[in-house]
């Protein structure tokens, strides 16, 4: 089942990291990497046309409070959601506390760690404070940096399926899962 999640006032820190809810005042970073070609289209959507655009988005972020700006040296640089995942697919968890994650990150920062640093800390939230007993996460078939990033924080395959893009392409995706107790072995290595 998909359990409650509410990010307001949730500040989590690591080495390089904040994860915090988003603010209106946020707006141009967020513009600054979501206009970029090819970074939103790693997680299903077009580049912002213009700042409208993202200031619709960045609402949504604020008024659902499951969306953590990933900020790094005092600019956000990326997000990362802890949304609902669709239990019809998988009915065996529908009696354990679940949700899903989705990130995106500037192309400008690839490369560099950010990703898993930020994934790995949400998870230890996820599990430690909000007590959950799983977490999903996909990704497209053809996006190789996302089924790392997934990889290097424990996830496993789980099934294959199909996505609609929101510009309207139909997407192969690998789902993943992590449990809690594959996350807290992980934590004794």
């Amino acid at each position: 089942m998909n359990a409650e999640i509410d990010i307001t006032n949730v500040i989590i820190t690591t080495e390089r990291l904040v994860l915090r809810p988003w603010r209106t005042s946020d707006l141009d970073d967020f513009f600054e990497y979501a206009s970029v070609d090819g970074v939103g289209q790693m997680a299903g959507w077009a580049p912002h046309k213009d700042k409208e655009e993202s200031l619709a988005i960045l609402k949504r972020f604020v008024d659902g409070k499951k969306t953590f700006a990933i900020e790094y040296r005092g600019k956000v640089i990326g997000s990362l959601g802890v949304k609902k995942y669709n239990e019809a697919l998988f009915p065996e968890y529908a009696e354990r506390r679940c949700r899903e994650i989705g990130f995106v990150l500037s192309k400008e920062y690839w490369g560099q760690g950010i990703t898993p640093e930020a994934v790995r800390e949400v998870l230890r939230w996820l599990f430690e404070e909000k007590d959950l007993d799983a977490v999903f996460c996909g990704h497209f078939v053809w996006n190789s940096q996302s089924a790392r990033v997934q990889e290097k924080c424990g996830f496993r395959e789980i099934g294959r399926g199909k996505f609609e893009t929101r510009y309207g392409t139909v997407e192969d995706t690998v789902e993943r899962i992590i449990t809690k107790e594959e996350w807290a072995a992980r934590q004794i290595k």
